[in-house]
C-alpha cells in the first residue's frame, strides 16, 4: 500500500478543458486539492474556476516535464484525461497517436518525476464493443473487468494500449496507476439526449449496453482514485448501476442477448457493468440517477 493523496497536494488534470476533464478539475480544485489544469486548448469561459491552467500537447515531453513542476513544487498526482474522446473525427492513425502516444509520454513523465499516484480515464470502449462497427457478443454478463477485448476498432484498440502503458509504468516506475473504464458520461442537456435516443430506439444503444455514467460521478471517482492507498495497477469499471433504458434489463437481454450467460441476476433496470471492484478497491458508489424517486 502507497500513501493516498489528500486535499493540499498539488494534482495536475490533462484534458482539462474536456467535457469529463472540466467537471474534474473544478471538483478536485473544490475538494481542496491544488489543481494545474492543462489541454490543446484553452479552458472554456464558461468553466467552473479550477486553479492554474496552461494549454500545450501532452505529446510534448517537456511541456508535460513543465507541467508537472508548478508554482506549488512536484506534482503529487496525475489525472490523464487528455485523448480522442471517440473515433470518428480523425484518421486513426491520429487517433492512436493522441490516445497512447499522448498517454505514454504523460505517464513516462509522471514516472520520471516521482509523481505518487495517477488516475487515467480508459473507457469501456476497450471491451470492443462500443465501435466496432457491427454487433459483438459479451462472453458473459454482468461485464466484469476481466472480460476478454474483443477491439477490431481502432478506438477500442488505443484504449486497450493505454490501459497496457499504465501497467507498463507501474512495473517500470513503481507509480501506482487506477485506469477507470467510464461509458457514456454525461449529465444536463447531453444525458438528455441520449435519455431520448434510447427511448425511441432501444437497439440504437445494444453497442454500448445502454451503459451511463453522471459526469459528477466520474469527478467523484476520480478523487476516489486519488485518495486510494492502493498500490500497483488495476482497471476499475465505473459506470451506475442502471441503464439509460426505460425498457427493464429482461426485456433488454431477451431482445438483444438472449443466449448470453448471466453471473447474477439482473432485476428491474440493472447496469450490465460489474462495479464490484469501484467499491472495494475505492469505496466509491455513485449518488446521481436520472430516473425519478419514488
Amino acid at each position: 500500500m502507497t500513501a493516498p493523496l489528500s486535499p493540499g497536494d498539488p494534482v495536475l488534470v490533462t484534458g482539462a478543458a474536456g467535457v469529463i476533464g472540466r467537471v474534474v478539475a473544478a471538483h478536485l480544485a473544490a475538494a481542496g486539492f491544488d489543481v494545474t489544469g492543462t489541454d490543446r486548448v484553452p479552458v472554456p469561459q464558461d468553466a467552473p474556476p479550477a486553479g492554474r491552467y496552461v494549454v500545450g500537447d501532452v505529446r510534448d515531453p517537456e511541456f508535460v516535464a513543465s507541467c508537472l513542476t508548478g508554482p506549488s513544487g512536484p506534482v503529487a498526482g496525475l489525472v490523464h484525461l487528455a485523448a480522442i474522446p471517440s473515433p470518428g473525427g480523425v484518421p486513426e492513425a491520429d487517433l492512436l497517436d493522441i490516445n497512447v502516444t499522448g498517454c505514454y509520454t504523460v505517464l513516462d513523465q509522471a514516472g520520471r518525476a516521482g509523481v505518487r499516484r495517477i488516475v487515467t480515464a480508459s473507457s469501456l470502449s476497450a471491451l470492443g464493443l462500443a465501435w466496432a462497427g457491427r454487433d459483438l457478443t459479451p462472453h458473459h454478463l454482468p461485464i466484469d473487468e476481466e472480460h476478454p477485448t474483443l477491439a477490431v476498432d481502432a478506438y477500442g484498440l488505443s484504449k486497450v494500449l493505454a490501459e497496457e502503458v499504465a501497467a507498463f509504468t507501474t512495473r517500470r516506475w513503481g507509480t501506482p496507476v487506477i485506469s477507470l473504464r467510464f461509458p457514456f458520461v454525461g449529465d444536463g442537456d447531453r444525458l438528455r439526449a441520449r435519455l431520448d435516443e434510447v427511448a425511441a430506439d432501444p437497439a440504437s444503444n445494444r453497442r454500448e449496453l445502454w451503459g451511463w455514467l453522471d459526469t459528477r460521478d466520474a469527478a467523484g471517482a476520480v478523487e476516489a482514485a486519488l485518495r486510494t492507498a492502493a498500490a500497483g495497477h488495476h482497471v476499475v469499471n465505473v459506470s451506475a448501476p442502471d441503464t439509460v433504458a426505460e425498457v427493464p434489463t429482461k426485456d433488454l437481454l431477451a431482445a438483444h442477448f438472449p443466449d448470453v450467460p448471466l453471473r447474477r441476476d439482473l432485476p428491474d433496470h440493472a447496469g450490465l457493468y460489474d462495479t464490484a471492484r469501484a467499491e472495494s478497491l475505492l469505496g466509491f458508489r455513485t449518488t446521481h440517477s436520472w430516473r425519478p424517486t419514488a
